[in-house]
């Protein structure tokens, strides 16, 4: 007998079509050799990845540059009991091309904060995984 705990995964293709949906979700990085979370607007870009925009000289931008972090997005209904949650994890860059910052410029994500000698993040989708949830009472 298959147990039914409410959770169904979701493959790669469905994880970033509903991450595409949302605008906001949560940057997972080390801050002085602790864990650090930050909610962050963001969109995807062509190639996946996940991109943030922020300040130069902020505290996200000179944690993240080559570190593995992790990227979160979920969307709930409480009254329903359901929903996702997606997870990329992988390699955060700040965009150093020019050709490629001009771009983004044009068509990345617009802070929802003031910024200053803005940057671009840019997190590889390297793993993305995700899970649906629905009311077991009513699934089971």
């Amino acid at each position: 007998m298959v147990h039914n705990d409410g959770f169904r995964s979701l493959d790669r293709q469905e994880c970033l079509r509903l991450l595409a949906e949302v605008p906001v979700g949560r940057v997972v990085y080390t801050r002085q050799a602790l864990p650090a979370v930050l909610p962050v607007n963001f969109t995807l870009d062509t190639d996946e990845a996940v991109l943030l925009r922020t300040s130069a000289g902020s505290d996200l931008a000179r944690a993240v540059h080559g570190a593995v972090v992790a990227f979160e997005a979920d969307e709930f209904d409480a009254a329903r009991r359901s929903g996702w949650s997606v997870v990329v994890t992988g390699r955060a860059t700040l965009v150093a091309d020019p050709a490629e910052r001009e771009r983004l410029l044009r068509t990345g994500p617009t802070s929802w904060m003031p910024v200053q000698g803005d940057v671009f993040v840019r997190i590889e989708a390297e793993m993305v995984t995700g899970r649906e949830l629905t009311d077991a009472r009513v699934a089971g």
